[in-house]
């Protein structure tokens, strides 16, 4: 099991950000996290990676229950995290192939000697993932949408046995977010890929590698399962408090105001 969230809430300066929140991940699945902003996707997400633990209810994460294992760091190791406040720690001078490499010691910067088996491996992300070209050039000069391919990389360097990628399309332009969740599908599709959590609050990023959704609302569940089932006109209608309908397109979904259906169509 590589989450298992049972009956979790968790209470930070007197007011409780997640409430009653199930939730099971199954090895080999590749879930959506969709939540408007302030929905709790940061708390639950924090976690998982083990920064905070549920002030009520049970938590395994990997395996590993909270409260009765060591986690932190060692738990960490196994999660490959992409976010912006990664993004914002890294130090921007050093090279794209640098900054994969210092995904083999989870550190930020490169403070080791890499072995010839990590550089191999490095070299051998950056062609899957298409960001070879690149692999000298600091990470400063690269487009957002690189940016994004090299942290996914970086994140692979350890092998994790989950890989949760926090919003990596903000920012990016339409030629460029497309690009960006080219990549993703075919990393999903990888025979060797890791359970993958996409983190969204735009439903068109959603891509049909993703077979299950949960919708966070106000720290809670809203509804969780296939993710046709929960991505329908009627649901996400109930979820916003808006009519709204969802118009699906090459197997991913476009959210408009129910109005303008016809229109779009």
């Amino acid at each position: 099991m590589v989450v298992k969230a049972e009956g979790i809430g968790l209470k930070r300066n007197g007011k409780w950000i997640l409430k009653d929140i199930d939730w099971e991940i199954k090895r080999g699945e590749h879930w959506v996290l969709y939540g408007l902003n302030g929905a709790g996707k940061t708390a639950l997400l924090n976690m998982i990676c083990a920064y905070y633990h549920p002030t009520v209810g049970k938590m395994t994460v990997l395996d590993k229950e909270f409260g009765k294992a060591e986690l932190g760091a060692s738990l960490r190791k196994k999660i490959g995290l992409v976010s912006s406040r990664l993004q914002q720690n890294l130090y921007v001078a050093d090279s794209a192939y640098e900054i994969i490499l210092s995904g083999a010691f989870a550190s930020i910067g490169l403070y080791e000697t890499p072995t010839d088996v990590m550089r191999e491996k490095a070299l051998h992300l950056m062609k899957q993932l298409g960001c070879y070209s690149y692999a000298d050039r600091p990470y400063s000069s690269l487009s957002q949408g690189e940016k994004q391919r090299v942290l996914i990389a970086r994140a692979l360097m350890l092998n994790p046995e989950l890989v949760i990628l926090d919003e990596p399309a903000t920012g990016l332009d339409f030629l460029a977010r497309e690009q960006l969740l080219e990549t993703i599908m075919q990393l999903a599709q990888m025979e060797s890929c890791p359970t993958i959590i996409y983190v969204t609050h735009h439903m068109e990023e959603i891509l049909p590698v993703f077979s299950s959704t949960l919708l966070l609302r106000d720290g809670e569940v809203f509804a969780k399962g296939k993710t046709e089932d929960i991505l329908t006109s009627n649901c996400l209608t109930e979820y916003f408090s808006f009519p709204v309908a969802v118009i699906w397109s090459n197997e991913r979904p476009l959210l408009a105001k129910q109005a303008q259906q016809e229109t779009l169509r």
